[in-house]
């Protein structure tokens, strides 16, 4: 074997990991870059305080409704083909999003990123699970994606409210198009075509009724700031909600040829444990965001554009948590970095729950922001290690689905009812942000109980098929 045949496998990998980064670094920004520019939003398009979190839940609840079917679609139709559908969607809603007149186009057109999204991060992850099958290498490639997923995240703070300020909101939607088209051209030359795990239909009725019943659940709760708890519009919704979501699971268990997810893969303590403890974690960092945004910019004071600097020691944060986690991972168990990384995490959430009305940014946001980003950069490459480790690989794309799935639908039900409580906290609209940020300390602690009871200490051996 010469020189050139023995390097050219790494020199793929290495363009395979550098698709993957640029595309869950794109899909991730996609649902903080709205952040800082919705004041101006709301001004502009006319949307109500409750009625502009859909602008970031239309986002999160199709792009978290769909994983399932979108990872599920990657392992049957091969995962570049969706993943090069699901960015060319991506981007075309991000340009109509850009042009959006009304309240309804601008959430239709998040809509329609969500479904592009949740067809191209799976294929994504599960190609990057399918490239670093086990050892260093792997720990390494999981390290990259939880450095970009979550520099995505916080870098779209910063480069959405650079942009809102001195280029104009819109552009926080356009901005997304050339990604998607650079993410676009990398994964066509960056991943190999691979050939689909299997043959039959899609699932198409377990996606719809399974996103129907988030929707309608995250609706219930949002609209308790005007029906309450006990209201009859409110218990409706909910049992509606109820009976949507009970219907996606009795047709999953019993009718389903091709369920979206195989009851034995929830069966794993190590996929059961990781997406509990995932999704805990993302209703948890999106609330932070949308609370610290409103606070740096409606109490503070601070421009669109300097709010998002200030964004900046979060994203640097989490970085040095990730690489951190790079470090340990060949030293301690993914279970032991999941709960240090939840114990700090939910420390500076905790300290996040001192915001006064007369602080600042050196004294209030600056440390808990670090503290916090550290914790949640150590944590994010070993859940997903955990996660998607022990399948077989024909249900890579399945498990990816749904580690993303669980990260989305826990960011909009967390954003729906933390933001709802702090909406309806008596007092200063700041004790209202200190509330909910101190809630979301409880959610941590929750998640890092379950990563010490539930995960096990390792991950175990791939199954060699991935029956029912």
């Amino acid at each position: 074997m010469t020189k050139t045949e023995s390097t050219a496998p790494a020199v793929r990998a290495g363009l395979t990991l550098a698709a993957v980064a640029v595309v869950q670094f794109t899909v991730s920004l996609d649902l903080s870059v709205v952040n800082v520019g919705l004041p101006r939003i709301a001004a502009a398009l006319g949307f109500t305080a409750v009625g502009l979190t859909w602008v970031i839940h239309a986002y999160a609840l199709t792009f978290g409704g769909l994983l399932l079917l979108g990872g599920k679609l990657a392992d049957r139709h091969g995962r570049r083909r969706v993943l090069l559908t699901g960015l060319a969607v991506f981007g075309i809603a991000s340009l109509a999003g850009g042009f959006a007149q009304d309240p309804g186009q601008l959430v239709a057109a998040r809509a329609v990123q969500g479904i592009g999204a949740a067809a191209a991060a799976p294929a994504a992850l599960a190609l990057l699970t399918s490239t670093f099958p086990a050892g260093p290498e792997r720990v390494r490639a999981f390290g990259v994606w939880s450095a970009t997923n979550a520099a995505g995240g916080a870098l779209g703070v910063l480069i959405g409210g650079v942009l809102t300020e001195y280029a104009g909101w819109r552009w926080v939607m356009f901005v997304s198009a050339p990604m998607a088209a650079v993410a676009l051209v990398l994964a066509r030359r960056g991943v190999a075509a691979d050939q689909p795990a299997r043959d039959g239909r899609p699932d198409v009725l377990g996606a719809v009724l399974a996103t129907a019943g988030m929707t309608t659940l995250v609706f219930g709760v949002v609209r308790t700031d005007q029906h309450g708890w006990a209201s009859p519009v409110t218990l409706v919704t909910l049992a509606l909600a109820v009976a949507l979501l009970a219907a996606f699971v009795h047709i999953e268990r019993t009718t389903a040829r091709d369920p979206l997810v195989r009851p034995g893969l929830l069966a794993n303590r190590a996929v059961a444990g990781a997406n509990l403890y995932n999704l805990l974690l993302g209703a948890a960092m999106a609330s932070a965001f949308y609370f610290v945004s409103l606070y740096l910019q409606q109490v503070l004071g601070t421009g669109p554009a300097a709010a998002g600097v200030q964004f900046l020691p979060f994203a640097l944060g989490v970085v040095a948590g990730s690489v951190l986690a790079v470090k340990l991972g060949n030293r301690f168990a993914p279970r032991t970095l999941m709960a240090g990384g939840g114990v700090l995490t939910a420390a500076g959430f905790a300290w996040f729950g001192f915001l006064s009305a007369d602080g600042s940014f050196l004294a209030d946001v600056l440390g808990p922001s670090i503290v916090t980003s550290v914790g949640f950069g150590l944590c994010l490459g070993p859940v997903v290690s955990m996660a998607t480790g022990g399948v077989a690989p024909g249900e890579a794309g399945t498990a990816s689905g749904l580690l993303n799935s669980s990260r989305q639908i826990g960011a909009s039900l967390g954003l729906a009812a933390l933001g709802t409580a702090a909406h309806s906290r008596s007092g200063t609209p700041v004790d209202g942000y200190a509330f909910g940020l101190a809630l979301g300390a409880g959610l941590l602690v929750v998640a890092v109980l379950i990563a010490l009871s539930l995960v096990p200490a390792r991950v175990s051996a791939p199954a060699a098929r991935a029956g029912r």
